[in-house]
């Protein structure tokens, strides 16, 4: 079997940055990527590029061969989508088609990339690993496909798949090419186009830094365990300030309580259904944002050695980055 280390989902935020982390440190990469995914992040790919979709077992079964090392990133991150189920159907299908063939294959050892939006939040302070929720304790599809997913890969292990759990938070930080949907928070409040908002609490992290986290999870993790791979914890209101000091704009100060915004969400989805273009208010989104998203990663911390640089930097590169392509003025 050849030393090669195949990555799912390349042509995304975290995929690409895994892909590149493992190439700097000298390993064979091979990736994985649907022939209509963005490139923007598939420039000067450091491996061996393969289009296949997820999909189609027999395609994946091909990238496989040869394959030591699997680490799962790709799924459907949408947080709206016209028919929500498509969601939990392609993240809970693809990852049953590519642990299927990685066990197939004979592959040595797995990362599967999960998300802390499978961990129940913790009212007393920030959530880790020992809060795994289920599919009906989590709100909206995207949170019950990483839980279907991720209970997926937990049965597997349990019948002999070789597979260590990572579940990172929000990650932001340069070539967030879609961008992902706070990457979309940080390019309308560096452009001063968040006037107002909903106050809530999140988790945020340097996609690099997530990277490194999954290199260190594929060497060091457990098999069968899981860790949260996080960063710092903080208030909408204070990573909007952090942008507009970054910016040299004045921060956002009218904080607006979720409950009265619930019918302009309902028709931005309506909108939303007729344009194809997925709303930047929705229904699910007001209600997460009664809960505190903050996050423990002191067990990825205690046992693989990760670490996280301050928030405020990976903001900086974002914005820099964000600017460079044009999307921030």
């Amino acid at each position: 079997m050849d030393d090669v280390t195949l990555v799912t989902g390349v042509s995304g935020f975290i995929g690409s940055a895994v892909a590149r982390a493992l190439a700097q440190e000298g390993r064979a990469v091979r990736g994985i990527a649907r022939a209509s995914s963005p490139r923007g992040n598939l420039v000067d790919f450091p491996g061996e590029l393969v289009e296949a979709d997820l999909r189609d077992e027999a395609a994946v079964t091909t990238a496989m061969r040869g394959v030591r090392h699997l680490i799962h990133v790709a799924a459907d991150y949408r947080l709206w989508a016209p028919d929500p189920e498509s969601i939990v159907r392609n993240n809970r299908e693809t990852t049953r088609i590519v642990m299927e063939a990685a066990l197939r294959a004979g592959v040595e050892r797995i990362v599967y990339t999960s998300s802390v939006a499978t961990l129940l939040p913790d009212p007393a302070g920030a959530a880790d690993e020992t809060r795994p929720g289920r599919e009906d304790q989590v709100i909206g599809a995207y949170k019950r496909s990483k839980v279907a997913a991720e209970r997926l890969v937990e049965a597997m292990i349990a019948a002999g798949l070789p597979a260590v759990i990572v579940n990172p938070s929000t990650p932001i930080g340069p070539r967030d090419v879609r961008p992902t949907p706070t990457g979309r928070i940080v390019v309308e409040a560096a452009n001063g186009r968040m006037p107002a908002f909903v106050e809530s609490g999140l988790n945020l992290v340097h996609v690099d830094d997530v990277a490194r986290g999954h290199i260190l999870a594929l060497d060091r993790g457990r098999i069968g365990e899981r860790y949260v791979l996080g960063g710092t914890d903080v208030t909408l209101a204070a990573m909007l300030a952090t942008i507009a000091r970054l910016v040299g704009r004045r921060p956002p100060v009218i904080r607006l309580p979720a409950a009265p915004l619930l019918p302009l969400a309902w028709l931005n989805e309506q909108r939303a259904r007729l344009t194809g273009k997925e709303p930047f208010l929705t229904l699910d989104g007001l209600r997460m944002s009664k809960h505190a998203m903050f996050y423990s990663s002191a067990k990825a911390m205690r046992e693989l050695g990760y670490s996280a640089r301050p928030c405020e930097q990976a903001l900086a590169e974002a914005i820099d980055w964000f600017r460079d392509k044009g999307m921030v003025r």
